[in-house]
């Protein structure tokens, strides 16, 4: 088969001819049908997440896919053969750049009845970090406030609709020329990030919470339009250590995430308010709820372009340029999409 390899930390992406795999105890065998292409594969590429999770290499990249079941391992009884699923296999199992891919059975879902496959592969990392923010960490409620970074983007565009699903005023930024796209999704207000200060702008009427993909210093500045006791949620910035907790992680480890985010800590602290990393595990349960969520018209993906599998390479130059509105994705098959 097919697959694109991560061979060492460093080096870029190869694509290679690999022996078809077999799934193991509580696994099923996908034939993929298209998957993501995330900054988190290219994050795992540099060796961002080593010191935390640790595959084997050489392992096959990616972690986000939907496709169609082919094989089941031993002790699986949620799905079947045929069944056509979507899933997030996590950075240390990985295996979505690839025409067959092992995925634990507890990671997926049944693909949402309305969109097609092709599109279902846009869904999980996105739904799942919007959910693990918003849901999981952020305890959002009917009436409260979210500032959404970068409203136009994967993440940003679900969690938009999420955010509004649960009953929130939803701020984001977002340039201009995105600016209609993000209030079809749900947004009551549009901050243009080229000739507006979202600090300015918030000032007298702070937020609950908010989502931070950019990191740096729109961490440090998303602090201040939070009201006491808000939560920034970051997923591009400055890992916390909790982390650690999370990927089990030796205590040097920990210790050297407690001294990285010392003065990110430090500075929520001073201001009454919390910093979250969040890392997205994967979760087959959540993926049935977003499903649902899905085919009741709550959630919409939004796919930027579809790009042939054997082009991985450049569909992830593209994702990493910028300017997307959604999703990037590969396709072994269009699907009609």
């Amino acid at each position: 088969m097919k697959a694109f390899v991560m061979t060492r930390y460093g080096a870029p992406f190869q694509e290679v001819e690999a022996p078809r795999p077999t799934p193991g105890p509580g696994q099923v065998l996908v034939r993929m049908a298209a998957a993501g292409i995330n900054h988190a594969d290219d994050r795992a590429r540099q060796g961002e997440f080593k010191a935390l999770f640790k595959p084997t290499l050489p392992s096959v990249a990616g972690g986000e896919l939907s496709g169609t079941v082919v094989e089941l391992g031993d002790e699986v009884s949620t799905v079947g053969g045929g069944d056509e699923v979507f899933a997030y296999t996590g950075v240390v199992r990985m295996g979505a750049f690839a025409e067959f891919a092992v995925v634990d059975a507890e990671a997926l879902a049944p693909v949402p009845h309305s969109v097609s496959l092709t599109e279902a592969a846009s869904l999980p990392v996105v739904a799942l970090t919007a959910w693990q923010a918003l849901v999981t960490l952020g305890k959002v409620q009917p009436g409260q406030r979210v500032l959404v970074h970068g409203g136009s983007g994967g993440v940003g565009s679900v969690t938009i609709q999420l955010a509004k699903h649960l009953g929130a005023t939803v701020i984001t930024t977002a340039s201009s020329r995105n600016a209609d796209f993000v209030r079809e999704l749900g947004a009551d207000q549009v901050i243009d990030y080229r000739s507006q200060d979202f600090v300015a702008e918030l000032a007298e009427n702070p937020v609950d919470l908010v989502l931070d993909t950019q990191g740096g210093e729109t961490t440090h500045r998303s602090f201040e339009v939070l009201r006491r006791g808000g939560l920034v949620v970051g997923i591009a910035g400055t890992p916390d250590p909790a982390l650690a907790d999370q990927a089990g992680a030796a205590l040097p480890v920990k210790l050297a995430l407690t001294v990285l985010s010392a003065r990110l800590r430090a500075r929520a602290r001073k201001r009454g308010v919390s910093y979250r990393f969040l890392f997205i595990e994967p979760d087959g349960q959540a993926l049935r709820t977003i499903a649902g969520l899905v085919d009741d018209g709550v959630l919409q993906p939004v796919v930027d372009r579809v790009l042939p599998f054997g082009q991985t390479l450049e569909a992830m130059r593209q994702m990493l340029d910028g300017g997307t509105r959604g999703k990037v994705l590969v396709a072994t098959e269009r699907d009609g999409s």
